[in-house]
Parts: structure tokens; C-alpha cells; sequence
């Protein structure tokens, strides 16, 4: 007799989760810094803090806030050179792409939920071949709220047409954890993300960690219904 089908959408951040894009954004943040003087920064003390989005990466390169009056011509140019970079060398983490094949075989919609615009996030998801596999891309701008408000994640599960409690949200950044608590679905930190070692994510409340992306079918057999 079949075993009975495994009841889950399974929801993924973009950068850091389901997307290494610390590459192209640091590209972007050092071109920024050297068109206006400033000395690179190396990757590492880049990665950590690409979860945090475009403002912070302003912050780490420049040492200002957007209170700066030259904070906002900053983040346009990086913007502006980021959309252009969006895929040379973004790429699925290693074993996404096991894990994504594994879910469409099983018939388990998969989607992104991410605080990312999206004007960066639907080109970069179609320049890599993602958006016609998804059964939802919900980006920053998508829902009223972007997390840790729960607000795109319970438009995400309309999309993929199950409950909350019938969903995983996985994601490497603390307001992840949260929107996805709040939402009522169970939580998995990406812990080969984006996270600083300054953070700790065991405090995250999350119902488990994950060191690689197939460590997902473990949570998805003993959460089988």
C-alpha cells in the first residue's frame, strides 16, 4: 500500500537559502566603493551581512545610515549595478538542486518568499530558470508587509493551496524564523547562510537546524502525515 503523500509546501528564502547571490552583491558593493575612492572590502566580511539586504550593505561599506544625504545615491548605484550583475555567479546552493527535483517528483509545491523588490527578484529567479518551477515568488513588495509580518507568507500559502500548519518555511535570517512562527507554519534555519557569527541562531525558536539543503528530507519523513 502507498504510503500517504507528504501533506507540505516547503518555502524558501531567496538569498541565503535557496540562492548563493553573496557573490554578484558583493560585486556590487566593492564596484560602489571603487568608483567613490573607498578601498574593498573582502568577501567574508561581506557574505554575513547580504541577509540584511541592499540599506545594510550601504551601511557596511560606507559607515552611514540612510540619515546620510549621501546614503540614497549610494544604495541607487549599487542598485543600479547589481541589476545588472543579478546572475554571474548566483547560483542554487549545493544540493538545492537535489532537493527542488526530489520535491517536484514527489509533487510537493516548493515557492520563495523573500523581502527582496520585486523588480530584482523576478528577473533573477527567471535568468536562473526558477520561476516557471515555483509554485509562488513573493517578494518584499508583494503582500502589504514584508517579514517578519506574517503577511507574505500566508499569501504564499494560498498560492501553493495549503495551510500553514502544512507548510515549512526555511530561511537563514532571524525575521524568517519569526514571520514563519507567526504564520503558524514549522520553521528551518539555513545554516549555511548568511549568518554572522556574532548571531545565534539556536535562539531563533526554529523546529530545527539544517547544515545542507537535503537535510530538508529528513524534517519531511518525520513530518510525514
Amino acid at each position: 500500500m502507498n504510503s500517504k503523500p507528504t501533506p507540505y509546501s516547503v518555502l524558501f528564502d531567496l538569498d541565503g537559502t535557496l540562492l548563493d547571490t553573496a557573490p554578484d552583491l558583493a560585486f556590487a558593493l566593492n564596484s560602489v566603493l571603487a568608483h567613490q575612492g573607498k578601498t574593498e572590502l573582502p568577501f567574508a566580511a561581506i557574505r554575513p551581512v547580504v541577509s540584511h539586504g541592499g540599506n545594510a550593505l550601504i551601511t557596511l561599506g560606507f559607515n552611514i545610515t540612510p540619515a546620510d544625504p549621501d546614503f540614497s545615491p549610494l544604495r541607487q548605484q549599487f542598485l543600479d549595478i547589481y541589476k545588472n550583475n543579478l546572475t554571474t555567479h548566483s547560483t542554487l546552493f549545493p544540493g538545492m538542486e537535489q532537493l527542488l527535483a526530489h520535491l517536484e517528483s514527489q509533487n510537493i509545491p516548493w515557492g520563495v518568499v523573500t523581502n527582496k523588490p520585486a523588480w530584482l527578484t523576478d528577473p533573477l529567479m527567471d535568468e536562473l530558470g526558477m520561476s516557471q518551477r515555483a509554485a509562488c515568488i513573493v517578494s518584499g513588495d508583494t503582500a502589504e508587509q514584508a517579514k517578519p509580518h506574517p503577511a507574505p507568507l500566508l499569501y504564499a500559502c494560498k498560492k501553493t493551496g495549503h495551510n500553514p500548519t502544512e507548510c515549512i518555511y526555511i530561511g537563514d535570517h532571524q525575521r524568517d524564523i519569526e514571520a514563519g512562527r507567526r504564520a503558524g507554519m514549522k520553521t528551518l534555519t539555513a545554516l549555511f547562510g548568511y549568518i554572522d557569527t556574532t548571531e545565534s541562531p539556536e535562539t531563533w525558536g526554529a523546529d530545527g537546524m539544517i547544515e545542507t539543503p537535503l537535510d530538508v528530507l529528513d524534517y519531511l519523513e518525520r513530518w510525514k502525515g
